[in-house]
């Protein structure tokens, strides 16, 4: 496998790379995760300007015709600088949904406002009972006049404060665990029916208690076929953990590189710490650890774009491997730094809470291994 990057791809990882230490210090990124919107309106225009919202979008659709590459390089720096704005939920997740099976008319309504910046989409995916299985639905659509009649509730809406639209998993037929039997509706959050409980995250980022009452969803808000929505929610949920495990490999490099700068100058004994062979030794680990998470995901990546056949189980095996490293450098990187390593003003706690939290999104370890075993 080729793991070299080509010039567009260099070029992108340089521009979002200059963005981070140009534009993103931790006293800026800081201020943003306190604000109201809880990103910054104008970051996120930048991005547009850019072009980075329809980098991994089709062409037809009005992207640039990237794929899960881009993303992934884009990804990975805004893991370096722990980037706040709704990326994932909107371009990465969302969009990348619609691209693959919305019809024309979904496309042009939707992903053009996206790529422009002025449009936030949120997928509401999950309930409280289903824990990490996608297909334990127990939000109804019946249709009703020719239109659909919605009732249920969704839990952690990533981005849900701030969507214009909401892409809602429902069950149309079947039983509640059934793969069958789930559709996709694309559902305005002003709608009739449509209450948000929205909070903030241990990772400062924003969420949303999804509750739908009785909303009336127009039949052409369905997206691909009724009952056949799992396959490209699936789909779609692969996509986006690649993506967050490319965003937790830039933080850890940025973890373990900065406690072994740490060690360097902390003295103990008279000495620095980091000349003490028990903890070159954890340092050595943490450096491991990344190295091989960094390795599976150029891996899994790679065999996304290229539609293997062991895509999924790569994944997978992916994320596992990307939770195991990400709780080993964490904790690592807290108790190198001390006390201090759990306090708000030093950047390694927040790079901990963002791991900590990536780690359970899309499925946790034991939720991965098991599927990797079954792949």
């Amino acid at each position: 496998m080729d793991f070299n990057f080509n010039e567009e791809q260099t070029l992108i990882q340089r521009q979002v790379a200059q963005f981070i230490q140009r534009d993103y210090e931790w006293e800026k990124r800081q201020t943003l995760v306190t604000s109201d919107l809880g990103f910054s309106a104008e970051n996120w225009k930048t991005f547009a300007e850019l072009g980075w919202l329809g980098i991994s979008l089709s062409e037809n659709s009005g992207g640039f015709g990237g794929s899960a590459l881009e993303s992934m390089i884009i990804m990975e720096e805004f893991g370096k600088g722990l980037v706040v704005e709704p990326f994932l939920e909107t371009v990465i997740l969302c969009s990348g949904l619609i691209d693959s099976c919305g019809n024309e008319e979904q496309k042009a309504d939707l992903l053009g406002p996206v790529i422009s910046g002025e449009m936030h989409l949120a997928l509401g995916f999950t309930e409280p009972q289903s824990r990490f299985n996608l297909a334990d639905v127990t939000t109804e659509a019946k249709k009703k006049n020719g239109d659909y009649l919605v009732n249920g509730f969704k839990s952690v809406v990533m981005n849900g404060p701030n969507a214009n639209k909401l892409i809602i998993s429902a069950r149309t037929s079947g039983k509640q665990n059934d793969k069958e039997g789930i559709s996709l509706f694309i559902i305005d959050s002003n709608l009739d029916g449509v209450s948000l409980r929205n909070y903030p995250t241990v990772d400062g980022r924003r969420a949303s208690e999804v509750t739908l009452e009785n909303v009336i969803v127009p039949s052409n808000s369905l997206l691909s076929e009724e009952g056949n929505g799992f396959q490209h929610l699936e789909d779609a949920i692969d996509t986006a953990t690649l993506a967050i495990c490319a965003e937790a490999v830039g933080a850890m490099e940025v973890l373990y590189k900065t406690t072994v700068e740490y060690t360097k100058i902390r003295k103990q004994f008279g000495q620095a710490i980091g000349k003490f062979q028990v903890l070159q030794h954890r340092m050595v680990d943490m450096f491991m650890e990344y190295e091989q998470s960094k390795s599976l995901l150029y891996m899994a990546t790679i065999k996304n774009v290229e539609g293997s056949k062991d895509a999924k189980k790569a994944i997978s095996g992916l994320k596992y491997q990307v939770g195991k490293a990400a709780k080993f450098i964490g904790q690592q990187s807290v108790q190198l730094h001390g006390g201090m390593g759990v306090t708000e003003e030093l950047s390694v706690g927040h790079f901990f809470k963002r791991l900590t939290t990536i780690i359970t999104i899309f499925g946790n370890t034991d939720y991965h291994l098991k599927r990797y075993s079954q792949l």
